[in-house]
C-alpha cells in the first residue's frame, strides 16, 4: 500500500542571515523577511506549526520569540552578535547548524516533518538537517548569484564564486525548489541544470488587508507632505543594486525639462550592502544634481505607516538592476499607486506595463527621465493606472502563496517517500535507523 504524504504538521524554516522580525529596508532585511514571516503566518492559520531558525544578532535577542499564533522564531547563537554581514556568514554555518540540530534533538523523533530553507546560506543548513532528520527539503533561492552578477550596477561588487558553488549544491540536494516566476525557474534550469519537474512556481504576495487604497490627502497630512506636489517614491534598501541613484538622476532631468511640474522624490529606506561604504551618497548626489530641495529622505517604515507612504504617492519607482519579484511593486499597486519599474526579473510579472504602470528597459537615464516625465505630466494617465492597480494586485496574496507552498510540500513528501521506499514499513525503518544512530552511535 503506497503511503500518500499529507499536509505537514510542523515545518522548520531556515533563514540564517536575516530575521523575519527585522525591519525591512536596512541591513540585509528586505522582501525576503516579509516573505518568510507572512507565509509562516498563513501556514499557521492552516494548522501547520512553523518554527523559524535565524541567527541572533544581539545579546538581547531571546532564545525564542512568538511571532504569531503557531509561529515561533528561534534565535540561534552563531558567531559574534554584531559586525558580521552575510558575506561573513559562511564561516558560521557550522555553529548555526549545530544550534538547529541541538534544538531538534530535544524533541521526540520525527518532530519536524519538513525543512524549508530561504537563500543559499540557509539551504546549506537545510541540506544537513534534511539528511539528519530524514525529511524533505524545499528551498527558495530568492536571488541567484549568476543572475545578480549579470546585471551589476556600476561599481557594485560581484557575488563570490563560492556562493554560486553553494547554490549549485543546494539545487542538487533539494527535494523541491520554489521559484517566484517562470523566468526564475528558467534561470535555475539554465544556470544550475535544475530538474524542471522539481521546480514549483509560486508567486509572492502582499497583505491585502493592510495594503489597500485610502485617502491620499490624509496620508500626506500624516506624513507631513505637501498635497500640491507630485510625489514619486522609492522604497527599499539604499544600495547600488536597488538603483535609487537612477531615479534621482532621472528626476533631476525631468525637473529641468518640466519646471512647472512640482515634482518631489521621496526616498524611504536605509543603507545596506555595499551602500554602507558611503551611507550619505544619495544625499551628496542630490546636492550635485541641484535637487536637494526636491528630495525628502525617510527611514524605513513599519508596515502600517508604509501603507500610508504608498497612498501618499502619485507614483512608486522600482529601478532595481535585479529583482526576483519585487514586493514593493505589488504593495504599492494594492494601495492604488501606479509603478514605474525596470523591466528585469519578476518586475515584469509584478507590474502590468501599460495598464498599472510602466516598465523601462535598461537603466539609461534618458530613458528613465522620458518615462518619468511623461507620467508625472499626465494626471489622467496616472489616474487610469491607479484605478487598475488594485485589481491587478488582487492576483497576489499571501493566502495564494501559502496554498502554493503547501502543494510544493506535498510533492516534496511524495518524492521523499519514493526515495526511501513508499511503504509505511520502509518509512518506519528509515526513522528507526535515524533513531538508532542518534541514541547508540551505531552506524546503520
Amino acid at each position: 500500500m503506497t503511503s500518500q504524504p499529507s499536509r505537514p504538521h510542523r515545518v522548520a524554516v531556515i533563514s540564517v542571515h536575516t530575521s523575519p522580525l527585522a525591519q525591512p529596508g536596512t541591513g540585509d532585511a528586505g522582501g525576503m523577511n516579509v516573505y518568510v514571516l507572512q507565509t509562516a503566518i498563513q501556514l499557521a492559520r492552516r494548522g501547520v506549526e512553523v518554527e523559524i531558525f535565524t541567527r541572533a544578532t544581539s545579546s538581547a535577542d531571546p532564545a525564542v520569540q512568538h511571532a504569531a499564533p503557531g509561529v515561533l522564531v528561534r534565535n540561534i547563537e552563531a558567531g559574534p552578535f554584531e559586525g558580521l554581514d552575510k558575506h561573513d556568514l559562511p564561516t558560521q554555518l557550522c555553529a548555526f547548524a549545530a544550534g538547529v540540530l541541538r534544538e531538534e534533538a530535544r524533541h521526540p523523533q520525527g518532530y519536524y516533518d519538513l525543512v524549508h530553507s530561504h537563500y543559499w546560506l540557509s539551504g546549506q543548513v537545510g541540506w544537513l538537517a534534511r539528511d539528519r532528520w530524514g525529511v524533505p527539503l524545499v528551498h527558495t533561492a530568492h536571488t541567484l548569484a549568476a543572475v545578480k552578477n549579470a546585471s551589476l550596477a556600476a561599481g557594485d561588487k560581484p557575488e563570490p564564486a563560492a556562493r554560486q558553488i553553494g547554490e549549485q549544491q543546494v539545487v542538487a540536494e533539494s527535494d523541491r525548489m520554489v521559484a517566484n516566476t517562470t523566468d526564475e525557474a528558467a534561470a535555475l534550469e539554465r544556470i544550475y541544470g535544475a530538474d524542471p519537474s522539481r521546480i514549483d512556481v509560486v508567486a509572492p504576495g502582499a497583505d491585502l488587508s493592510r495594503y489597500r487604497p485610502g485617502d491620499r490627502d490624509a496620508a500626506r497630512a500624516q506624513l507631513g507632505l505637501d498635497p500640491r506636489e507630485t510625489i514619486v517614491t522609492f522604497v527599499g534598501r539604499i544600495q547600488p543594486l536597488k538603483a535609487p541613484d537612477v531615479l534621482l538622476r532621472a528626476a533631476a532631468q525631468a525637473i529641468a525639462d518640466a519646471p512647472d511640474v512640482p515634482l518631489r522624490v521621496l526616498v524611504v529606506g536605509g543603507p545596506s550592502g555595499s551602500g554602507l561604504e558611503r551611507p550619505d551618497s544619495l544625499i551628496e548626489l542630490t546636492r550635485e544634481l541641484g535637487i536637494a530641495a526636491q528630495v525628502t529622505f525617510m527611514p524605513p517604515q513599519p508596515s502600517d505607516r508604509l501603507a500610508q507612504v504608498y497612498r501618499a504617492s502619485d507614483l512608486v519607482a522600482v529601478p532595481s538592476y535585479s529583482e526576483s519579484f519585487g514586493l514593493v511593486a505589488i504593495e504599492a499597486q494594492a494601495c492604488g499607486t501606479p509603478v514605474i519599474a525596470a523591466d528585469v526579473g519578476g518586475l515584469g510579472v509584478a507590474v502590468r506595463g501599460g495598464e498599472t504602470g510602466v516598465l523601462v528597459e535598461g537603466h539609461r537615464i534618458d530613458d528613465w527621465a522620458a518615462a518619468l516625465g511623461s507620467l508625472v505630466s499626465d494626471p489622467g494617465r496616472l489616474a487610469a493606472y491607479a484605478e487598475a492597480a488594485p485589481k491587478h494586485a488582487e492576483n497576489f496574496s499571501w493566502e495564494h502563496t501559502a496554498d502554493g507552498l503547501l502543494e510544493s510540500y506535498r510533492r516534496a513528501g511524495m518524492r521523499r517517500n519514493r526515495a526511501f521506499g513508499s511503504t509505511e514499513h520502509s518509512l518506519r525503518r528509515q526513522r528507526g535507523l535515524w533513531k538508532l544512530r542518534r541514541t547508540s552511535g551505531v552506524k546503520a
